[in-house]
């Protein structure tokens, strides 16, 4: 199951942040799905692509994630990763700043039936996006 799992995780990463294909949410996310992302709880498919995913990819439309590395056991991955975008779109709420935006973060998931059932992400999403609001930003 661990081997099943990271390469469940690298197609995530792939697929739904990199080559934008949101199908592969509706894919890989669990209806009954919870993410606990940053301080916030997402509900589900529906709300994970309203709430996290099309905000996201809509103000850093050229995001690109890469995996630093994956630790898999039992029903459970880690994944270590960083990412870079520029903020050229609208979709976190505040005016494209045309800056680039570097993050980094660690997703913790729990899978069940090959679907991520239940996930938890620490990142330095929230910080970075302030920089790019504020004046002279990141």
């Amino acid at each position: 199951m661990p081997h099943e799992n990271v390469a469940l995780m690298r197609r995530w990463f792939q697929e739904v942040w990199n080559e934008r294909r949101a199908a592969t949410i509706d894919e890989l996310l669990h209806p009954q799905s919870v993410c606990h992302a940053d301080g916030d709880v997402l509900r589900g498919i529906a709300e994970f692509k309203a709430r996290m995913y099309e905000p996201f990819v809509s103000a850093l439309p050229d995001v690109r994630v890469e995996i630093d590395g994956i630790v898999a056991d039992g029903d459970q991955a880690v994944v270590r990763w960083r990412a870079v975008g520029t903020h050229t779109g609208e979709g976190l709420g505040i005016p494209a700043a045309g800056r680039t935006g570097s993050f980094l973060g660690m997703t913790w998931v729990r899978i069940r039936d090959g679907k991520l059932i239940e996930g938890w992400q620490c990142s330095n999403i929230p910080e970075v996006v302030r920089g790019l609001a504020a004046p002279g930003g990141t």
